[in-house]
């Protein structure tokens, strides 16, 4: 039980430091704008791709059947 504890304990601690450097990143871009804005880092939206727009497959020529 000890170890599940621990171990929920460290993944809660990793994630309330990661909300700590966001914190941190946006603040240091809003004392400093000359070095544009803050970027969030990870996937938003598109289509399974970090970033990428979505773009439609080009549909493959049907070749029509042939005689038996």
């Amino acid at each position: 039980m000890l170890n599940y504890l621990v171990a929920f304990g460290a993944i809660a601690g990793l994630m309330v430091g990661w909300l700590v450097v966001q914190r941190i990143a946006r603040g240091y871009a809003e004392r400093h704008p000359e070095t544009g804005p803050y970027r969030e880092v990870g996937c938003s939206g598109g289509c399974g791709h970090c970033g990428q727009p979505c773009e439609q497959p080009a549909e493959a020529p049907v070749a029509p059947p042939r005689p038996l």
